[in-house]
């Protein structure tokens, strides 16, 4: 199927898809809308994540203007969209954007009779439920859902009870429902993130430094975090680790790193357009991330730089904050080349640039980027280094008697990584630590306990 172009004075575009778009047999025929103020709007990401979802686009309305606050799309754009979808029989518009519960309603009304009026964040959230595989993300999918549902079903309720007043009681009592069932998800996440902290502190206790890698969607954050952990040796591995939301779990993998003992947690891709209240949804995800030693911060460094501007500033601002330091990482270094990088390193400089440390204090936390490739290996000794240089080091040296206590507290040190040397001399045995500060503070206790006793 062609795609025509009918140019106009405000760059408005609406087209019908490439040959590339055709629908699949088991695919639903979609309809994408776009809009943006400046430049002409890209449909490339939103077309992606609309086949990653099941989707096949089969037409596209485009509108660079203000945003209208009735349909998103102004009235003439919609109108055309509202004839496109019915020649090219579509069962969904997917429109790139968040809109409101009152403009989703509108453009529905005004839309073929029982096609789908879908945004981004109604997209990505049906995105993560195919891919949701634990506990945890099956109630972040249901407390996000809930959440993106709740004013939706209030207009609803409130355009019903416009024509209707006997409809109001039924509506009010639907929307009692969904609040209730959002305080009973909250409730069930914040007993899960209790017992994620509480795992930590365990963690911690037995020496593991804690390392979390996040990023955008495919930046190839999950081909990282295999290759750091020495899973991934082959091009099938490759092409596996990263398919965006394979999975809405994290992923904890121990690796040594710069000589370190670290668990290594792989969280769900971040998506640009995602509201507040959804990402809020994430907490378990965010947590990992927020409350880890170092946070690597994936980006494609092979994306074109005002793309990933864009997917640098939303997964910033979701991370928002970080307890340890946070290292940029430009993954695909290979496929970005010198130049590439260059422009990838001033792209992330004019990222975080635009971004306020008072409403995301991570950017106070960040270290210089790190470009590597997992495919081919290239910079993953520097990465390696940086963390090591990121995480929390104490060292400490005692000298105490050889005997079954020293030996004691020198096998729970072993245990836990922190001992950085041993000499035995005669009959005293001096041990050298290097570790997590209070791993190594409580080894240092046992050792002097050992050499106290009678």
């Amino acid at each position: 199927m062609s795609r025509d172009h009918d140019a106009t004075d405000d760059a408005d575009e609406s087209g019908r898809g490439s040959d590339a778009d055709a629908p699949a047999a088991d695919a639903t025929p979609a309809v994408v809308a776009a809009r943006a103020d400046g430049e002409p709007p890209d449909t490339t990401e939103i077309r992606e994540l609309a086949v990653a979802a099941g989707y096949a686009v089969v037409g596209e309305v485009s509108q660079r203007r203000r945003e209208d606050p009735t349909y998103g799309l102004g009235r003439g754009k919609a109108e055309d969209l509202m004839r496109l979808a019915a020649d090219v029989g579509a069962e969904a518009v997917i429109y790139d954007g968040g809109l409101s519960p009152g403009q989703t309603f509108s453009l529905g009304d005004l839309l073929p009779t029982g096609t789908a009026v879908i945004d981004r964040p109604r997209l990505a959230l049906e995105l993560f439920a195919g891919a949701a595989d634990s506990r945890a993300a099956d109630r972040q999918l249901e407390l996000a859902r809930l959440r993106y549902e709740l004013p939706r079903l209030r207009e609803a309720v409130a355009r019903d009870a416009s024509e209707d007043v006997r409809l109001r009681p039924e509506g009010d009592g639907r929307v009692r429902d969904v609040e209730r069932r959002i305080e009973s998800a909250e409730r069930a996440l914040d007993e899960i993130a209790d017992d994620r902290a509480a795992r930590r502190a365990e963690r911690r206790d037995a020496g593991f430094d804690l390392v979390a890698v996040a990023g955008y969607a495919d930046a190839g954050k999950s081909t990282l975090a295999r290759r750091l952990a020495g899973e991934v040796d082959d091009e099938e591995a490759f092409a596996a680790a990263d398919r965006p939301f394979e999975t809405l779990s994290t992923t904890t993998r121990r690796a040594t790193i710069g000589g370190r003992r670290t668990l290594l947690t792989d969280t769900v891709g971040f998506l640009d357009g995602l509201p507040h209240e959804a990402l809020r949804s994430f907490r378990t995800t965010l947590d990992a991330v927020r409350a880890a030693d170092c946070a690597l911060l994936v980006a494609d460094a092979s994306d074109d730089p005002a793309d990933l501007r864009r997917k640098l500033r939303a997964s910033l601002s979701a991370v928002e904050a970080t307890d340890g330091p946070a290292i940029p990482v430009l993954s695909k270094a290979d496929a970005a080349g010198a130049d590439g990088l260059a422009a990838a390193v001033e792209a992330y400089e004019d990222a975080v640039s635009d971004l306020d440390p008072r409403e995301s204090p991570v950017v106070d936390a960040l270290r210089a980027p790190v470009p590597v490739s997992a495919r081919d290996g290239t910079g993953l000794a520097a990465l390696a280094d940086a963390v090591a240089d990121a995480l929390p080091t104490a060292t400490a040296t005692a000298e105490v008697p050889n005997g079954g206590d020293a030996q004691a507290a020198l096998s729970w040190a072993y245990d836990r990584g922190v001992v950085a040397g041993v000499d035995y001399a005669g009959e005293t045995v001096a041990v050298d630590l290097a570790g997590r500060p209070d791993v190594v503070a409580e080894a240092e206790r046992r050792l002097a306990d050992s050499g106290s006793s009678p």
